[in-house]
């Protein structure tokens, strides 16, 4: 009963550790990428079905964590960093998946919006952001975090834009240039 009980032990320590060391593993990569990635890169947080993509600039893991856990860290990794800010982008579905279909939507769609509040959020047709995703990757990376959610429609795509030079300012210049 003894070695029963020591065996036990040693394996839900040993599948704690794996389970720590891969939720980790996610978490260091978007630090490591995060002073790489610039404007134009894209960072996206996905639901659990979402598919692999094989263009050569796109990068997937999977985070076997929280949905609502992922985009919180990925937000606050960009808002630490000098240099880039998010443009957030969600499916114009979302807003029509009812509970009955999917249950916990919702829910889901209150939590993100509460985590969102500060941000504006361009909502576009699924085809159209995967569509314009697939095209980028073509020339920039695009990191796609896979979480353990199960309600479709419920990705966050995040395009980085230059934190420290905004749009009007690149207007301003153009104009100056002309």
């Amino acid at each position: 009963m003894r070695r029963y009980f020591l065996a036990l032990t040693v394996l839900v320590i040993i599948l704690y550790s794996a389970s720590l060391a891969s939720q980790s593993d996610w978490q260091s990569r978007v630090t490591q990428q995060m002073p790489l990635l610039g404007h134009r890169n894209w960072i996206l947080i996905v639901d659990s079905a979402y598919p692999l993509q094989s263009s050569p600039g796109v990068e997937t893991i999977e985070t076997n964590s929280s949905h609502l856990d992922v985009l919180r860290y990925v937000l606050g990794a960009i808002n630490s960093s000098i240099h880039v800010r998010p443009l957030i982008y969600m499916d114009a579905e979302l807003p029509f998946v009812p509970d009955d279909d999917a249950p916990g939507a919702t829910a889901y769609r209150n939590q993100v919006q509460h985590i969102l509040a500060d941000y504006k959020i361009e909502s576009l047709p699924h085809d159209r952001v995967i569509n314009q995703i697939d095209e980028t990757s073509k020339e920039f990376h695009v990191l796609i975090l896979k979480t353990t959610m199960t309600i479709p429609y419920s990705s966050v795509f995040i395009r980085l834009d230059c934190k420290y030079w905004s749009a009007d300012a690149e207007k301003r210049m153009r104009a100056r240039m002309r």
